[in-house]
């Protein structure tokens, strides 16, 4: 059987690692509030250039739109139905987006509408596509999509692979710090999020601590506040240590930065990180941030996600 796999640009993994295992992006259009548009589609010298010559100049509010119902049901019909014969849809968390609700629509449309165009293409046997919902986004996003690639590329059934994105999707725990806050406020303000107000915004910025945002079950909160930037990436990975230790749920820990990946190696505590995770055979897979989340919380901001059956605390 010809496994696919389908995902939306949120999804932190490197372009190497996406075009390796032929893992397909739905693309998010960002606007900024001038009217420029910029189509995400995880190209890494694009998405650089766009942190370069637009994040670091400034803050600006963005907007971004998920393809359309139809964009996606025409993706499927023009080339996924016949290349393959089982396709897993994993989208960044419906709370976050409309994404997962498109391609739920569009696959409706999708499984009553691909038997002639195989039967043209000569290709025998039923097509199978199941849309999931990662209950993550960024690195947690990540993370799934990692783990499925990776039991399509070991010969693992759609059986065993359904049942692990079942448990990754209760245990998946993505943590995302900002280097600097006033992109993430102007974001905020703009979406009526005021878990970032002005005075908490003037606090932050004047005593240098950094909340840590988390993606876990479908939900994105605060759950700290640390003072420094790099002390709390490097309690960020410290966390993933201690947990590559105890056991994982899935043998990946997925790191992304906003802008440039290879400043990672240089932060403090990702040293050890590489260490416990080779020790315990796990990837440690790094990339640059998507832009869905440059353009929420800024350049410079580091996500780092594992799978584990214990919930994670920062204290």
């Amino acid at each position: 059987m010809r496994i696919g796999i389908v995902t939306d640009s949120c999804c932190d993994l490197p372009r190497s690692y996406l075009d390796e295992h032929g893992i397909v992006i739905l693309p998010i259009t960002i606007q900024d509030s001038e009217g420029q548009t910029f189509i995400d589609n995880r190209d890494t010298a694009a998405t650089l250039k766009f942190y370069k010559e637009r994040l670091e100049s400034g803050n600006a509010g963005y907007e971004s739109a998920p393809y359309t119902i139809e964009e996606i049901r025409k993706l499927f019909l023009d080339k996924l139905v016949v290349e393959f014969d089982y396709v897993f849809c994993l989208t960044v968390m419906s709370s976050r987006s409309k994404i997962h609700e498109n391609a739920s629509q569009a696959a409706l449309g999708i499984l009553n509408s691909y038997k002639p165009i195989r039967e043209n293409a000569n290709v025998t046997g039923p097509f199978s596509l199941r849309v999931f919902d990662t209950n993550n986004l960024f690195t947690g996003q990540g993370l799934i999509v990692g783990e499925v690639a990776r039991m399509a590329a070991a010969g693992k059934s759609t059986l065993e692979i359904i049942r692990q994105i079942e448990r990754l999707q209760k245990t998946t725990q993505a943590f995302l710090i900002p280097e600097n806050l006033g992109q993430l406020r102007t974001q905020a303000r703009r979406k009526g999020d005021k878990s970032v107000g002005l005075m908490s915004y003037m606090m932050g910025s004047a005593l240098d601590i950094k909340p840590v945002i988390r993606g876990f079950q479908g939900d994105t909160e605060p759950v700290a506040r640390i003072r420094g930037f790099e002390t709390g990436v490097q309690k960020l990975f410290d966390v993933a240590v201690s947990h590559i230790e105890t056991g994982l749920d899935a043998p990946i820990v997925t790191v992304s930065y906003g802008g440039d990946p290879a400043r990672v190696a240089a932060l403090p505590g990702f040293d050890r990180l590489q260490k416990a995770a080779q020790q315990h055979g796990v990837a440690v897979i790094v990339s640059e941030m998507s832009l869905t989340a440059g353009v929420n919380i800024g350049t410079g901001g580091v996500s780092v996600a594992f799978a584990s059956p214990r919930e994670a605390t920062l204290d």
